[in-house]
């Protein structure tokens, strides 16, 4: 995620030299500095000394250590802090850091590489105006962005779009073998299963219709559309859907209860 962040932020005009980043595996760094020859360090204190912003993307495991780590180096600066780790709320971060920083909670997606991203974001009572502003313009550079409300929402957000690409993936990759299993060549089932589902993304984004009323248009009665529909409606296609994103938004609350 963080190099998609990277990139994106890049690709929209920033200047690398302003980009300093903190990885402590050498192969990665050394990776990182070659695609987009932004600083590396192997240290955080070292990557976030006289920073405005600093982007904590690192897996909820580690976000105890690292915010300890970070609340040492950063001593009396207080710089926005964007967070896109899983379950982890606001409050817990603010205890960690152990001071009152401005903290913004966000899920971007892997498709932020491509600057197609969907970011939920919510502040902390400490983010100022101008603060939000520039978390909206960082994250705005991946994709999309809205505002949250109520932070209990944010594993829905997660559970939604954050792990929705893996939803898509597999949903393409069913289609594929599927055709590949009438007679299909996989080369061509998966051009025509792709191409199919970015046409489909492209006319819900950009034409401002309900999924509902655009899936209705396509499914004529009686016909080969309306016969796949009836096998997933029998085979609880929504049902099913409903319980997984459950289940990824009840693992996002077990990784903030497990780092209370």
């Amino acid at each position: 995620m963080a190099r998609s962040l990277i990139g994106a932020l890049i690709r929209g005009g920033a200047n690398a030299k302003d980009i300093a980043v903190a990885e402590p595996d050498e192969s990665a760094r050394t990776s990182l500095a070659r695609e987009f020859v932004v600083a590396t360090h192997e240290h955080n204190g070292d990557a976030v000394a006289g920073a405005a912003t600093v982007i904590l993307a690192v897996k909820p495991q580690v976000m105890r250590n690292v915010c300890a780590e970070l609340a040492n180096a950063l001593g009396e600066a207080r710089p926005l802090i964007l967070s896109i780790a899983a379950g982890i709320r606001l409050d817990q971060m603010q205890a960690w850091l152990g001071a009152a920083f401005p903290i913004v909670r966000c899920m971007p997606n892997t498709p932020a590489l491509i600057g197609a991203g969907a970011t939920g974001l919510i502040a902390n009572e400490h983010a100022s105006d101008a603060q939000r502003e520039r978390a909206e313009t960082i994250l705005g550079a991946a994709g999309r962005t809205a505002w949250i409300d109520n932070e209990d929402l944010m594993d829905t957000v997660t559970a939604l779009s954050g792990s929705g690409p893996a939803y898509f993936f597999l949903l393409v990759e069913a289609l594929e073998d599927a055709a590949v299993e009438q007679g299909l060549p996989r080369e061509t089932a998966r051009m025509l299963a792709s191409q199919t589902c970015l046409g489909a993304g492209r006319m819900l984004v950009e034409g401002g219709e309900a999924p509902g009323k655009l899936r209705e248009r396509v499914t004529s009665p009686g016909g080969t559309t309306a016969a796949a529909l009836a096998a997933f409606d029998a085979g609880g296609l929504r049902e099913l859907v409903a319980k997984a994103v459950a289940a990824a938004a009840e693992r996002a609350r077990e990784l903030s209860a497990r780092d209370q």
